[in-house]
């Protein structure tokens, strides 16, 4: 079934929160470069982290079920799931109340290693995709479609824009 499938999932689970992620997304990336480019390489690691993030809303959420509006599934997506992930809180987020939405880590844990240089600054988007793809299916567990992207501006910093797709 390969790096995507149930096993992953299974192992994912079995994991502390802090070792689930953190401890695959460097070893995923590095193997994912020989592939047939850069945009094959990230559409895989976004669909990890898409399933990984669907895996996550269906577990994280079972206490807090009744979200009135979008705005407290962002809230959240910065404060419990960015917690169960990384240990520590988003730094911001920001919305145009339109569905738009701007998340900001100022030290955002994959990036961290790598901010001694501007040379790592074309590594990021590897190590960014997989997070786009897990707050992608974590919205879309819990009902919402949408598109989400990413930045650096200067590392270790990152900012995610979380447009909502109103159909």
């Amino acid at each position: 079934m390969g790096i995507m499938g149930r096993p992953v999932l299974r192992w994912l689970e079995r994991r502390p929160p802090n070792a689930k992620v953190a401890g695959l997304i460097p070893t995923w990336a590095s193997e994912l470069r020989p592939l047939q480019g850069q945009k094959m390489s990230l559409s895989v690691l976004e669909g990890m982290g898409f399933r990984v993030g669907q895996a996550m809303g269906e577990r994280l959420p079972r206490e807090t079920l009744a979200f009135r509006e979008e705005l407290d599934v962002l809230k959240f997506l910065c404060k419990d799931l960015w917690v169960a992930v990384f240990q520590k809180q988003m730094d911001s987020l920001r919305t145009n109340h339109q569905g738009t939405y701007v998340l900001q880590d100022n030290s955002f844990p994959f990036l961290i290693r790598m901010s001694s240089g501007l040379q790592y600054l074309e590594e990021a988007p590897k190590f960014l995709a997989f997070t786009c793809g897990l707050l992608r299916g974590a919205l879309s567990t819990l009902g919402i479609k949408s598109l989400v992207t990413a930045s650096v501006a200067a590392l270790p910093a990152c900012k995610f824009q979380v447009v909502i797709q109103r159909s």
